[in-house]
């Protein structure tokens, strides 16, 4: 039994992923959700999509949310946009993102690259997704943890 609570982020690191999330979220119209597991023994992207419905997250208006899904103590993860972004860009469209995320993993900063993921989804959305006067927040800017 162990005593000692799973912690992939500080309060400090958590509120910086969740200050990105909102930062990003005001440039697009878009919804973007951060998911962290211990472990993935599947393929990543396979547990994403199966995390994504969990979190209802296809239940946005225009079908734009994404998913950030990473399995930190595998060192796995995946970026997934629902339909309504899948039918609008490109199929390599997170390639770009997941490069700069990897790079800071590598180097060990994972607050670091959840932040500078989020900031770019934002980018990228906001392309495709521009921020409307009546956008409202359709899902909670929150981390889920499994």
């Amino acid at each position: 039994m162990s005593f000692f609570k799973w912690e992939p982020l500080t309060e400090y690191e958590e509120e910086k992923v969740l200050s990105a999330i909102a930062a990003a979220e005001l440039q697009t119209s878009g919804e973007i959700r951060v998911r962290i597991d211990k472990w993935c023994k599947a393929d990543p992207l396979f547990k994403a999509k199966n995390v994504f419905f969990h979190l209802k997250m296809e239940e946005t208006k225009l079908r734009n949310a994404v998913l950030i899904y990473v399995a930190k103590r595998d060192n796995k993860f995946a970026i997934i946009g629902d339909v309504g972004i899948d039918r609008t860009v490109p199929a390599d469209f997170w390639e770009s993102t997941k490069n700069l995320m990897q790079s800071h993993f590598e180097k060990g900063n994972f607050a670091d690259g959840l932040e500078a993921g989020i900031i770019e989804v934002g980018v990228l959305l906001k392309e495709h997704f521009p921020y409307q006067d009546d956008d409202i927040n359709e899902l909670p800017n929150e981390i889920s943890y499994g």
